[in-house]
């Protein structure tokens, strides 16, 4: 298949199968225990109908949000994810090269594989770092102030995964970074030649963000022990609370899921809220962040900005969040196959299928902008 034939999510999904190792492309694809809650995140959508105004002079119209201070020209944004140099070799820097190129945001990791200085350079338009709880404080307060440094506006903590999720294709291959792989995962990547003469003839993947403490070669620290032994289980809202407060700035909670949380959020100053259950990467079982939406845009919209992720691969999807009250809807396998498959191109393609989806379906929904959407246009069943 080429790029151009991808005409959407599924599309691109089976591109990168077919480039990528057996092991990676689980990697990106698979989900914790049963993978129940990844299927519910899409089905989710599946719920919800669109009801349509007609006859409304739809022929301009304006898909830009505000969100966290920070316009976009599209209501949906790449999400911060790590490893990105393992699915290509351009990783990050292709994605905040499409993210510039088409006027929205994207994030760099704390287990990113180009550093967010580089890809603030990359790109100058909106960009979150996401990072991690760990339990030296002090390099906590590092890594803010190397992003307040490099000029990136909002900080994006992860809350969700003080441990890692029971992810069992990763474990029936003994995928982990380094590799220590089996016979099975060997012989997948065996047969993906291409991608190994693609990996081995570009720069060695490095941790930018955290060089000093996990080690892409097998040295300081795996990526599974990095979860269990340099995360901070015992992160509470005090702790938090201090960072919003050091950072003194756009400061957002990523993993968010109940009323409750989302209210302690406000409470201490952060400025949004991202509802996720990490793409049902963590916690089985989870219910969707979709369906959680509206009960925590009621509860704190008036006092932060609501965002969420999961499950998205369509435009429609998009706008029956945000005719929820989203403020705007995060991306992740959406742009991650394409990355895989493609790079900078595949990227760039899937958010001008995105963009192009979101249009036609406002203009059949009879909204000439993002804030004409709302909850009268949507029936649950």
């Amino acid at each position: 298949m080429h790029l151009r034939q991808c005409q959407n999510f599924h599309d691109f999904r089976l591109m990168a199968r077919r480039r990528l190792p057996g092991p990676i492309f689980n990697y990106i694809d698979g989900a914790a225990d049963d993978e129940v809650t990844y299927r519910r995140n899409t089905a989710a959508f599946e719920a919800c109908d669109l009801v349509p105004d007609v006859l409304r002079g739809v022929a301009d119209v304006d898909l830009s949000v505000t969100v966290m201070g920070q316009k976009l020209a599209l209501p949906v944004y790449c999400s911060p994810t790590a490893l990105q140099r393992l699915f290509h070799h351009q990783g990050e820097r292709a994605v905040a090269a499409a993210a510039g190129k088409y006027g929205t945001m994207f994030g760099v990791s704390s287990l990113g594989t180009v550093s967010l200085e580089e890809a603030r350079r990359i790109s100058a338009g909106p960009q979150v770092y996401q990072f991690y709880f760990h339990k030296d404080r002090g390099l906590n307060r590092d890594m803010m102030t190397r992003a307040k440094q490099a000029g990136v506006p909002i900080m994006m903590l992860t809350v969700d995964s003080i441990t890692g999720g029971n992810r069992e294709r990763d474990k029936r291959t003994g995928f982990a970074i380094p590799f220590r792989l089996n016979l099975s995962g060997i012989a997948q990547f065996a047969a993906k030649p291409a991608w190994a003469l693609n990996y081995f003839t570009h720069e060695r993947i490095a941790l930018p963000q955290l060089d000093s403490h996990v080690d892409m070669g097998g040295g300081a620290m795996s990526i599974s022990r990095y979860f269990t032994e340099m995360l901070d289980p015992a992160m509470s809202w005090d702790d938090v609370a201090a960072m919003v407060r050091h950072w003194d700035g756009q400061f957002c909670l990523k993993g968010v899921m109940s009323v409750e949380d989302a209210k302690r959020a406000a409470d201490i100053g952060c400025t949004g809220i991202v509802l996720s259950n990490h793409g049902g990467r963590q916690l089985d079982g989870s219910r969707s962040a979709f369906d959680q939406l509206a009960e925590i845009v009621d509860a704190v919209g008036d006092r932060l900005d609501v965002m969420m992720d999961g499950g998205v691969q369509r435009g429609t999807h998009v706008l029956k969040a945000l005719a929820l009250g989203a403020k705007a809807v995060g991306l992740g396998r959406y742009y991650l196959f394409p990355l895989a498959a493609a790079g900078q191109p595949g990227v760039e393609r899937a958010l001008e299928l995105m963009r192009v989806e979101i249009e036609r379906a406002m203009k059949l929904m009879g909204c000439k902008s993002i804030t004409e959407l709302t909850r009268r246009h949507l029936r649950f069943r």
